[in-house]
């Protein structure tokens, strides 16, 4: 199956190994950590989900559960394809 863009454009696929399902079960079970952003490479925003849990001393972390958690979700519903040009090569760092 092909990847269309908002333009109806083909993306071409990439060999670019898919890190959809490492990430969306560290998100499902870790969200609170950050650890999936760490895997997909966004530093900042995992350090930026880290910091608001134990800055907040855990209490925050209620929140960045339920982003890690819907992270995950929308991680593991997408295909290898879109994962991939969404989440690797187009570095969408949010939902």
């Amino acid at each position: 199956m092909d990847v269309i863009d908002e333009n109806g454009n083909v993306i071409p696929k990439s060999r670019e190994e898919s890190k959809r399902v490492l990430a969306g079960v560290l998100g499902i079970l870790f969200g609170a950590l950050g650890i999936h952003k760490f895997v997909l490479g966004y530093t900042n925003e995992g350090i930026i989900i880290l910091a608001i849990t134990l800055v907040t001393c855990g209490i925050g972390a209620a929140v960045t559960g339920i982003i890690g958690l819907v992270e995950g979700i929308v991680y593991l519903t997408k295909t290898d394809e879109e994962f991939i040009y969404i989440y690797q090569i187009n570095k969408k760092a949010w939902f």
